[in-house]
């Protein structure tokens, strides 16, 4: 019988692994091969069996992987910072943008459960936290045994459902560098309802403002295309203007809509998403003007 229960407890822990710190969790991946978890919001909702199969890889209970905090020269969130963790954060002006959409994501359930990471490596057109962290230059850091390596979000997510993480690597942090985190921002989220909703098109958008002319800007936009992207010629059309209504003239289709490559689906049509977009960047834009 204490050998059944060893058995079973050892069958138990190459199932499911929670380990409390990174060394024994990357040993257990390089070994076992099996999925990381952490909210789970995703993962069961995309199951109707009764177990999850295969191996899985618990990392919530990880030392240091939870948490912001902040060097000389840039912000760090870890990988499993929930998105409550990331919206009650005492945080600059442009990470407004980035809590605002956190505040989208499902239910308050779902924003308690759910992690960053977890919301960057399910690679979804339509993930919330994309955009937002694109106008802060977000990079991803990816540890594995061999050592750390990081990457821009923008090179990090490939296509949907897909990205440049390897096997044997766990996503234990996003960085956003100091010079990014300048600024006030926002974020704009269409859907058929304001909560639980996937989006049709969404937009973030960060602007630092110098004597009334626009001295920096980003603005992504997702839901439009196979990964959301970040419009550089709009903003380079953007860059020096004056901030103020008549900047809604240079915000055309041309540079928004025609940029994107949107579908359609059962929430809109392709042509309703870039007419959507174009608007909602022209809303996010303006909203940030002094």
């Amino acid at each position: 019988m204490v050998a059944a229960r060893h058995a079973k407890r050892k069958s138990l822990e190459m199932d499911y692994f929670r380990p409390s710190n990174l060394p024994e969790a990357l040993d257990w991946l390089a070994r076992e091969k099996g999925a990381i978890v952490a909210g789970c919001t995703d993962v069961f909702a995309a199951t109707t069996a009764p177990a999850l199969p295969g191996p899985r890889l618990d990392v919530t209970a990880i030392d240091g992987l939870r948490g912001i905090s902040q060097t000389d020269d840039m912000w760090r969130i870890g990988g499993a910072t929930t998105w409550t963790d990331i919206i009650r954060a005492d945080l600059p002006p442009a990470f407004d943008g980035l809590k605002t959409a956190g505040t989208t994501v499902g239910s308050v359930q779902i924003q308690n459960a759910g992690t960053i990471a977890g919301n960057l490596c399910n690679a979804s057109p339509a993930a919330d936290g994309v955009p937002p962290l694109l106008t802060l230059d977000a990079k991803v850091e990816l540890a594995s045994r061999a050592g750390t390596r990081t990457l821009g979000l923008d090179r990090f997510l490939l296509g949907p459902r897909q990205t440049a993480r390897a096997d044997d690597e766990i996503l234990t942090a996003i960085v956003v560098p100091k010079a990014a985190a300048n600024g006030r921002s926002t974020f704009a989220k269409l859907g058929a309802r304001k909560y639980l909703v996937i989006s049709i098109a969404m937009v973030a958008a960060r602007l630092v403002v110098t004597d009334d002319r626009i001295d920096d800007i980003a603005v992504a936009v997702g839901s439009c295309s196979a990964v959301a992207i970040r419009l550089s010629q709009l903003e380079a059309a953007l860059k020096g203007q004056m901030a103020g209504p008549d900047l809604g003239d240079i915000i055309t289709a041309g540079l928004v809509a025609d940029r994107l490559s949107p579908i359609s689906d059962v929430r809109a049509d392709a042509a309703y998403r870039g007419d959507a977009a174009t608007e909602l960047v022209r809303r996010a834009v303006l909203e940030l003007c002094p």
